[in-house]
């Protein structure tokens, strides 16, 4: 039996043990791309799992700040190895901290916020606002 247009164009899995778990792995090299879209799965976890959001708004200022740093690198047309010049640190070491802004126990000081900031061209200005009103950082 001649196999349909379909057939033809699904990829080939075969069952493959790494490290004692099961992977299935495309044997015939075909591109299968798998559709990623996070914002879209936030938005649905936030939604449908309390704790969940209770946990994701927590992290609302890292957030911003992180998007804020992104937002002043990216406008000065910077990369991350020339800022981490300007401030006199490694690569690597400015990659931490524009990661580590999620986490909580690992956030970068005041000093080395003013100092992303100069190497961008920019000022950093705190602000305090009341709840419920959206802040702006930069």
């Amino acid at each position: 039996m001649e196999p349909t247009f379909m057939q033809h164009r699904l990829p080939q899995y075969r069952k493959i043990k790494i490290k004692k778990q099961n992977l299935l792995v495309n044997t015939d090299n075909t591109y299968n791309p798998i559709r990623l879209n996070p914002a879209e799965e936030v938005a649905e976890k936030r939604a449908n799992d309390p704790e969940f959001r209770i946990a994701y708004d927590a992290l609302e200022d890292e957030f911003a700040v992180l998007a804020a740093l992104l937002d002043v690198r990216l406008q000065a047309g910077l990369t991350q190895a020339q800022v981490a010049s300007r401030m006199g640190v490694s690569q690597p070491v400015l990659a931490r901290i524009e990661s580590n802004l999620g986490k909580q126990d690992h956030s970068p000081s005041l000093n080395t916020l003013r100092r992303y900031a100069s190497a961008c061209g920019m000022k950093l200005v705190i602000q305090m606002v009341k709840p419920n009103v959206q802040s702006s950082f930069l």
